[in-house]
Order: C-alpha cells, then sequence, then structure tokens
C-alpha cells in the first residue's frame, strides 16, 4: 500500500514502537528489548525492505521510542530486582524504584546516570546505522528527569533540558538531517528552547477540539493556532476519532456522509495548509470510524480496505491528495520558517464562513448547514486556482465567497 500513501502525498511515516515489546498485540509502549525489531511485523530483513521501499518513494521513515521505561522483561531490570515487591531493587543504577514524577508506567529509567545514557546513545546509533531509519519520535519525554520540582514535571527544568539536547546531539553527529521530534507537554521555553538549539519539534494537540466540534456542528468550535517549532495533529493515536464522533454525535444534519465528507474534507484543508509541520492518523483519509476502544484501547483494530471503494470515503481520500500533494510539491513556499499568514478568522462566529489567507492560499469553510456569503480580502489579484476542480478564478482585491451548507473551497496561486 506505499504507492497509496506516495498518491497521498505522504512525505513521512512516523511508526509507533517497533522496538521489541512484551506479548505480540500492543501499541509497542510497553518496551522490553531495544536492539531488536518487534517479531510481531516481521523479520529483521523485512523492516530493512520496508524502509527501502519507502525511500524509493520518497517517504521518509520515524521510529515511535520509548525510553521513559521498560518492562520488567529488560535485562537491566532483572539484574537488579525486588522480587517480593516485583519492581526493581533500590541499587539498580539504571531505574529508580518508584518514577519520581506521575507520568510513568513499568519501570522507569534514570538518565542522570552515565551508563543509562550510553545505553541509549548506542541504541540510537544502532537504528540510524543499521535500519537506516530517517529519525526518532521520543514517547513522554516529560519524564526524562530525576528532579522536577513538582510531581507533575511540568515546569522549566535545565535539567531535562540538558539530556534531551545530547540525546539529540547524538542523533545529528551521525546523521544530520535527523527528524528529531519529542512528545514533551512541558513548559513552553522548554519547547521552544528545543526547538531554537537542536531543532527538535514537539508534539502539539491543541487543534483537535476545534476541528472536531466543527465538523460535528456544534459551537466550541474555534480552531487553535498551529505552532512554530511544533508537530501540529489532528488526530492522533491517543484520542477517538473524529470520524466516529462524528457518527455517534454530531447535529443530525452533519451525520450523512455525504455530508460528512464535505466536513471532514474542510477541516483537512484548514490542518494541511496553515504552516508548519502535520500529522494525521492512519486512515483519517478514509474517516476511519471505528472507536479507539474497540477490541480494547491497545487491541487489533479492523483494516477497512473497502472503505476505498465507498464514492464518500474515497472523495475524501480524493480531496486530501490534492492538498497534501500541493504541499508538498511545494516545499519551497511551506519549507520557510516564517510564512505569513494575512487571516485567520476561525472562531464560532465565523461557523459561517472560516477563513485562512496565506500568500498563495485561500481556504473558506461554511460549518452551518445552511448557505452563507463571507467576503475575504485577497493578498494579490489577479488568476488563481480551485484546487479541487481546477477551475480558474479571477479575483480582485477582496471578494466574496457564496457557499452552501457543509461545503469549502481552496484556492491555490502558483
Amino acid at each position: 500500500k506505499l504507492d497509496y500513501l506516495e498518491t497521498l502525498g505522504v512525505n513521512a511515516i512516523e511508526l509507533m514502537p517497533i522496538q521489541e515489546f512484551d506479548g505480540n498485540d500492543s501499541w509497542g509502549y510497553n518496551p522490553c528489548f531495544y536492539f531488536a525489531t518487534d517479531k510481531a511485523y516481521g523479520t529483521d530483513e523485512a523492516y530493512k525492505y520496508f524502509i527501502d521501499e519507502c525511500h524509493k518513494r520518497g517517504i521518509a521513515v520515524i521510529v515511535d521510542v520509548v525510553f521513559n521505561h521498560a518492562t520488567g522483561q529488560h535485562p537491566y531490570a532483572k539484574m537488579w530486582w525486588n522480587a517480593g515487591a516485583n519492581k526493581t531493587a533500590a541499587d539498580n543504577p539504571f531505574f529508580n524504584v518508584d518514577a519520581p514524577h506521575n507520568w510513568s508506567v513499568f519501570h522507569d529509567f534514570n538518565h542522570t546516570y552515565a551508563e543509562t545514557v550510553s545505553y541509549f546513545d548506542e541504541v540510537l546509533e544502532y537504528w540510524l546505522e543499521e535500519y537506516n531509519v530517517d529519525g526518532f519520535r521520543f514517547d513522554l519525554t516529560k519524564g526524562f528527569v530525576q528532579n522536577p520540582g513538582n510531581y507533575d514535571a511540568g515546569g522549566y527544568s535545565a535539567q531535562r533540558i540538558g539530556i534531551l539536547k545530547h540525546y539529540a546531539e547524538t542523533i545529528r553527529a551521525v546523521e544530520e538531517d535527523a527528524y528529531i521530534i519529542f512528545e514533551h507537554f512541558c513548559d513552553q521555553s522548554e519547547e521552544t528552547e528545543l526547538y531554537n538549539s537542536v531543532g527538535a519539534l514537539c508534539w502539539n494537540n491543541n487543534q483537535r477540539n476545534g476541528f472536531k466540534q466543527s465538523v460535528l456542528g456544534y459551537t466550541g468550535s474555534s480552531f487553535s493556532d498551529f505552532k512554530k517549532g511544533r508537530v501540529n495533529n489532528i488526530e492522533t493515536h491517543d484520542e477517538e476519532r473524529i470520524a466516529y464522533d462524528a457518527t455517534k454525535y454530531a447535529q443530525s444534519w452533519a451525520k450523512p456522509w455525504n455530508v460528512l465528507t464535505k466536513r471532514l474534507q474542510a477541516v483537512y484543508a484548514f490542518h494541511f495548509l496553515t504552516p508548519y509541520p502535520k500529522m494525521m492518523w492512519q486512515f483519517g483519509e478514509l474517516g476511519y470510524d471505528v472507536s479507539i476502544e474497540e477490541n480494547g484501547r491497545t487491541g487489533r483494530k479492523p483494516v477497512r480496505w473497502n472503505y476505498f471503494e465507498d464514492a464518500n470515503r474515497k472523495a475524501l481520500y480524493d480531496a486530501l491528495s490534492k492538498i497534501i500533494s500541493w504541499r508538498t510539491d511545494h516545499e519551497e513556499y511551506y519549507g520557510q520558517d516564517n510564512l505569513t499568514v494575512h487571516t485567520w478568522s476561525v472562531g464560532d462566529a465565523q461557523m459561517g464562513g472560516k477563513v485562512l489567507v496565506m500568500d498563495k492560499v485561500i481556504v473558506v469553510a461554511n460549518f452551518n448547514n445552511a448557505q452563507s456569503t463571507t467576503t475575504v480580502n485577497v493578498p494579490s489579484a489577479g488568476e488563481w486556482t480551485n484546487l479541487m476542480t481546477g477551475e480558474k478564478v479571477q479575483l480582485g482585491a477582496s471578494h466574496s465567497f457564496t457557499l452552501a451548507g457543509s461545503d469549502y473551497i481552496v484556492l491555490v496561486k502558483e
């Protein structure tokens, strides 16, 4: 299915943890052996073949790694183990007996111990050199601290910054352009410092609720700002699917799939055409609407390629293919560190006409059920192209867009 992803416009795949974890059915956040690929997905050679085939299509492969904690199967846990308490022993140099923060699961690593750092340096180097991966997403970096100052671990920590910078520098020494992504959720000054100093991107999940409420047809749907130095997400593995919530809880007029597909297309247009890195959870492009709790939170979910044969879901895929591909095809534009956003009018008061205006992009979406007209200031008069239809449109200094309920338009300028 890599051709399917290439046609969609995907230029990077971030795998959830594939280093050997306990059991076979898992999300991988219960790691035990960091130099091994997990047996549930195939052989070492199969992993390498997959990565090579991604690279042939210009798709980077980013591996999610879990260095905050490990299960009791990890050798360093077993070597110093308190069987009576069923946890690591007090003399274990690699692990804390109890995590010094309230975010950890399993057994918490001590990243101030030199041999812990050396061990994970070798892990990073191994995956870059042996598997030729293009970078890493670090899980729960908020927990890479021994003295958080508060048990929530949220305040600024120079210790944590130093630890994370070191791992970033280890990666850069092997592959200067590797992706470094932290699931951090800490003090904003930390996230900014990590980006400015070592080019590390942090996860930003704060856009999801506004997008979801707009799809569902409710207020409380202001879109939060996209953030520089962050990976902005519309859906992640940790939240319920927007399409699932829509089929259950949306306004009655927004639930039919011939309507829902347009509303999903609209929010993805805002998501992908604003600045800075973007991600999409698998099958979002087909409106996957199976609950995150199906078969248990981390249990297997049905793979429904038959969605691709459904006209409304295929329309969502086709729209996203045009949107994402236009973005990735214009790297000279989106690759800028500071893109000008002229209009970002996306609050509750604009349900009938939420607006994004940039130098080369205009998005207008009507999230109401009735026809609405919205006037937009145009950054440069002249010929624009309707990205969905290919139609050429002449715009003046301002333009009024009249859209049917649940409709949207994307105009781009070459």
